[in-house]
C-alpha cells in the first residue's frame, strides 16, 4: 500500500501554480525564446530569492485555471463513475473555466475546440499534438495514484486530453503528466519513470482500440510520441530503468539546455508539444537533485513554453519533496492559493477512499446527454 501524504498533495498543487506563474511571468517569459535573456532579467530582479510570486506581476496562466478545472471535475465525481460520466464533468468544467482566461494566454486549440464543439468529443485532429492536455492532468495522478488504478488513470487522462487535443501526441502528454504524478506519490525511483511510461503506452493503445473512436487515425499517428520518448531515454542512459541518468558536461548552461529542448521539440519551441512538455519537466526533476532553484532554472526559465513545463515540474517536485528548499515568498501568496490547497486536500481524501461533502457535486454538467463522436 502506498503512503499518501496530505502535505505533499498540497505542495504538488500549489507548486504547480508557482511553476506556471514563474514560467509565464505575465506572458513575458512564456513567449521568450532566449533562456539567457530570461536568466539575466531574473538576476536583475534579485534572483528567485528576490521575487514574491503573486499578482499582479506573477499571475497564473491558463495552465493553472484548466488544471483546477480538471481537479474540480474529479472531485465532483466523488462516486468514481465511468470515464464517460467523468468526461461530461470535465467538459463542463473546461467550458466554465474559459470565463477566467482574461490575460492568461489560453491555447488556441483549447479555445477553438471548446467554442466550436462545446466541450464534447471532437474529430481526430492532425494539429492536435500541442501541450494543452499535458499541462492540466497532473491532478489525475493525485486522484488515481495506486498502481491498481492504472486503467482508470489511462482512461481519464486520455479522454480528458482528447476533449481538446484529439491526437496521440497531445493526449498521451496528458497520460504522461498524470502517470508521472502517480509515480511521485508512489515514490517510485526516478530512473524508472520513463520505462514505466513506455510500458503503459501498450495498455493505452489497447484502450484506444477497445474504445473504438477514430481508431485508425490514432494508431497511424501513434509512433511519434513513443519514438521520441524511446530516443530521449536512450540519451539519458535510463532505457533499462535501472541506470543513473547521464547528462552532458555543459548542460548547466541555459543556452545548451535551450538547444537540447529545441532539438527535442516538434515546432522548435521546447515544451509546446504533448511529448516534450512532460519530457522537459521529467528531465528537470532528474537533474535538479532536490534543489528548487535548479528545478526552476531548468523547467521554468528556458526559451519555449516555460509555463507549461513549469506547471508539470512544479507539481512533481511538490509531490516528491513538499516545500523543501522552496522560499516561502515563492509560494505563500500565489494566485488561487486557497483553491489549489483546498482542491489538494479533497483529492487526497478521495484517493484514500474517504467520503467528502456534497458541496462540489451540486450542479449537472451541460449537454450531459450527448457525448457522441463528431463525424469525420
Amino acid at each position: 500500500m502506498i503512503n499518501l501524504r496530505k502535505d505533499r498533495y498540497i505542495a504538488g498543487m500549489v507548486l504547480s501554480g508557482v511553476g506556471d506563474a514563474i514560467g509565464y511571468k505575465n506572458g513575458k517569459w512564456e513567449f521568450c525564446t532566449n533562456a539567457e535573456s530570461i536568466h539575466n532579467e531574473l538576476q536583475d530582479l534579485g534572483g528567485l530569492d528576490g521575487i514574491d510570486v503573486k499578482k499582479p506581476q506573477w499571475p497564473v496562466s491558463d495552465n493553472t485555471v484548466m488544471h483546477l478545472a480538471t481537479a474540480k471535475a474529479l472531485i465532483r465525481n466523488k462516486s468514481n463513475d465511468t470515464e464517460d460520466i467523468i468526461l461530461r464533468l470535465i467538459a463542463s468544467e473546461y467550458k466554465k473555466c474559459m470565463k477566467d482566461m482574461s490575460n492568461r494566454s489560453p491555447g488556441n486549440t483549447c479555445v477553438r475546440v471548446l467554442k466550436d464543439h462545446g466541450g464534447l468529443r471532437i474529430p481526430f485532429n492532425t494539429k492536435g499534438g500541442g501541450c494543452g492536455a499535458a499541462m492540466r492532468s497532473m491532478c489525475i495522478g493525485l486522484r488515481y495514484p495506486d498502481p491498481e488504478d492504472i486503467d482508470k488513470l489511462i482512461a481519464v487522462s486520455i479522454e480528458s486530453g482528447r476533449l481538446t487535443h484529439h491526437h496521440p501526441t497531445g493526449y498521451l502528454g496528458s497520460l504522461a503528466s498524470a502517470l508521472f504524478t502517480s509515480y511521485a506519490v508512489q515514490n517510485k525511483p526516478l530512473e524508472k519513470w520513463g520505462v514505466g511510461l513506455l510500458s503503459t503506452l501498450k495498455k493505452a493503445k489497447e484502450y484506444i482500440e477497445k474504445k473504438g473512436i477514430c481508431v485508425q487515425e490514432n494508431i497511424d499517428n501513434w509512433g511519434y510520441f513513443e519514438s521520441k520518448w524511446h530516443f530521449y531515454l536512450g540519451l539519458r542512459n535510463i532505457l533499462d530503468g535501472g541506470s543513473q541518468p547521464r547528462f552532458p558536461p555543459d548542460y548547466h548552461q541555459p543556452k545548451k539546455r535551450d538547444q537540447f529542448y529545441t532539438f527535442l521539440s516538434y515546432v522548435a519551441c521546447g515544451g509546446a508539444s504533448g511529448h516534450d512538455a512532460p519530457m522537459i519537466a521529467y528531465d528537470a526533476i532528474l537533474a535538479c537533485n532536490r534543489s528548487w532553484k535548479d528545478l526552476c532554472y531548468r523547467a521554468m526559465l528556458h526559451g519555449g513554453d516555460s509555463d507549461s513545463t513549469g506547471a508539470i515540474a512544479g507539481c512533481l517536485y511538490g509531490v516528491l519533496y513538499g516545500f523543501e528548499n522552496v522560499p516561502e515568498y515563492n509560494h505563500k501568496s500565489i494566485e488561487k492559493h486557497t483553491a489549489l490547497e483546498s482542491t489538494a486536500k479533497l483529492l487526497f481524501e478521495l484517493a484514500k477512499g474517504n467520503q467528502i461533502s456534497d458541496e462540489y457535486v451540486n450542479d449537472e454538467p451541460e449537454n450531459s446527454s450527448s457525448l457522441s463522436c463528431c463525424a469525420i
